[in-house]
């Protein structure tokens, strides 16, 4: 098989990181290094996974947030698009003659 090098810099731990990973998946890191660029080339896109991401303290307290706005009724739904515009007109036309009076 005819073979090119390539020559990347990454930190120690993250390289040893990849081989384990690579590992576990029964591959080596150059075989899924080449894969990874084959699907790179076959679809010209790069894809991250955040798959095993834990939440951040900011994204859970305004989840929680949310939830009690919820419970609490400070929440407006709409059924169409124009419900929601004629909403929004009615609060601009309310802040309007507020400004007026």
């Amino acid at each position: 098989m005819n073979t090119a090098v390539i020559i990347t810099k990454t930190e120690p731990q993250v390289k040893v990181r990849a081989q384990r990973v690579a590992k576990d998946l029964g591959l080596s890191l150059s075989s899924l290094i080449n894969a990874w660029l084959r699907q790179l080339i076959k679809t010209k896109t790069v894809i991250f996974s955040a798959a095993d991401e834990e939440p951040t303290q900011y994204l859970l307290d305004a989840l929680r947030e949310s939830g009690e706005d919820i419970k609490a009724g400070r929440v407006v739904s709409f059924d169409t698009a124009d419900d929601t515009i004629s909403y929004i007109d009615e609060i601009i036309e309310g802040e309007q003659n507020a400004k007026k009076n």
